[in-house]
């Protein structure tokens, strides 16, 4: 899960400041695989358990070792910004209602005269969720 809030936040990040949705995903995740590669690690120490001698241990060090693979390596890095390329700007879709009730935080507030035109006018396309 925080890979995901780590590779997501940085796409929207990027988004913001440029308005394009594959540059943002291209970029997002250029700047987070460090992080989510950094999944071998744990990937290591999970197969360690393999050689505890143990066979309850074992099994459970190679599905723990199994999953973080899958899920670092298939989900995060290639599923993830595959789909948010296919799915363009439908991606950051907000019910309006949902959108009012969220907090807005930023960690370097971007001010409207700044933000891209595509983002400072609604878009028809992008106000429908998946067509």
């Amino acid at each position: 899960m925080d890979y995901q809030v780590f590779l997501v936040s940085r796409m929207q990040e990027e988004l913001v400041h440029t308005g394009d949705n594959e540059h943002a995903v291209t970029v997002g995740q250029a700047t987070t695989g460090r992080v989510v590669t950094a999944a071998a690690i744990m990937i290591s120490v999970f197969l360690a358990f393999v050689f505890g001698g143990q066979r309850i241990i074992a099994e459970f060090g190679i599905g723990l070792a199994a999953a973080v693979f899958l899920d670092a390596a298939v989900i995060r890095t290639v599923l993830v910004p595959s789909l948010m390329h296919l799915f363009g700007r439908a991606n950051w879709w907000l019910p309006k209602a949902l959108d009012r009730r969220l907090p807005h935080l930023s960690v370097e507030p971007v001010e409207d005269a700044q933000l891209p035109r595509a983002l400072s006018e609604p878009d028809t396309a992008a106000e429908a969720p998946f067509v």
